[in-house]
């Protein structure tokens, strides 16, 4: 299930996100927090045997056994799968910007092809018009605060 934090995104500050980054539901943390917790385990625990139950010969063999193992880590491009997932998080984001209403594009649709130069033709592509500018408005009054405010009731959009 999906976990929206529009409305908190939105009233976001630059000193304040890592409020909106503690958030337990839907979290990055509650994803994580399990992994983290085996890998710190075992991180502490391979460290406090390294330091103070291993022999010198011991510690010698554990170094050329991590170095074996680092050579075979950098065959991963960890660079390549970082750059992957970043490409697919803007891709993301450039097709929700790609894909917000713009009325200039409808239009110029709307003039293209409602035709006729009488009054008619002229307050059909007006109404037509104002209801793709009331389509916008009521699309980014509902992912906006700062257009919620502007626009808090209908009353005030009709206005």
């Amino acid at each position: 299930m999906t976990v929206t934090y529009s409305s908190k995104v939105a009233n976001a500050t630059f000193f304040g996100f890592h409020r909106l980054l503690l958030k337990w539901k839907g979290s990055i943390y509650k994803l994580l927090y399990r992994e983290f917790i085996v890998f710190a385990t075992l991180y502490t625990a391979i460290s406090v045997l390294y330091r103070f139950f291993l022999t010198g010969s011991q510690k010698r063999f554990f170094e050329k056994l991590s170095i074996y193992c680092d050579k075979y880590a950098e065959q991963i491009p960890v660079t390549f799968v970082l750059g992957f997932y970043v490409t697919l998080v803007v891709n993301r984001w450039w097709n929700q910007f790609v894909n917000l209403p713009w009325p200039d594009r409808l239009m110029f649709l709307i003039s293209s092809c409602v035709q006729g130069r009488d009054e008619y033709g002229r307050l059909l592509r007006r109404t037509l018009m104002r209801y793709v500018n009331l389509t916008s408005l009521l699309i980014f009054r509902s992912v906006s605060t700062a257009v919620y405010k502007r626009f808090p009731t209908i009353d005030h959009v009709v206005g």
